[in-house]
């Protein structure tokens, strides 16, 4: 299935954390396209995921999207995949769908660290954030070239939805209108 499957993926939110998010470019709509894809998520039943980089140094994540302990994973490698249990807490047969920071770092390792494991990923371009506008747009062409699919939000919105007669599409629509 080339389509983003509500019961078949995860929400892997990749170090939006509290210490970095200021020197992020564009960093507010990153945040906010996040946010509506964990309340999508919510609404649709998909399991999510957090990192947190480093969390001593740079600071838990943002208030806005402040995780539950249960689905947290700490981590000091930039490839969560290499942190240990970290690979054991997604469900083998489900898709990655990655929002998060930095774009080439954390988020870039990791993705490439999921594809290596010949994980399924969609990274979702309008939900990455990085310092500079360059270095996102290198990782995205980066990622891409290597098999992540880069989305949108309403792309994997509408995909989780599968059709206008979901009972929560207005609910989940409402979410990026």
């Amino acid at each position: 299935m080339l389509t983003i499957e509500a019961h078949a993926s995860t929400l892997l939110v990749v170090d939006f954390q509290a210490r970095l998010m200021p020197s992020i470019d564009q960093g507010a709509a990153a945040v906010a396209n996040a946010r509506r894809l964990i309340e999508a998520a919510a609404l649709l039943g998909v399991p999510n995921l957090f990192t947190e980089q480093n969390a001593k140094g740079l600071g838990p994540t943002v208030a806005e999207l402040e995780p539950a302990p249960a689905v947290l994973a700490h981590k000091m490698t930039f490839d969560a995949c290499r942190a240990p249990g970290f690979l054991e807490r997604l469900a083998r047969d489900h898709a990655v769908v990655v929002a998060g920071c930095e774009a080439h770092v954390c988020v870039l390792q990791t993705v490439l660290g999921l594809l290596s494991r010949d994980r399924k990923v969609f990274v979702v371009r309008d939900a990455l954030g990085a310092r500079r506008a360059e270095s996102k747009e290198t990782a995205l062409r980066r990622m891409e070239r290597h098999g992540a699919e880069v989305v949108t939000t309403e792309m994997v919105v509408f995909e989780w939805l599968s059709t206008c007669e979901h009972p929560r599409f207005r609910e989940a629509v409402a979410l990026i209108k």
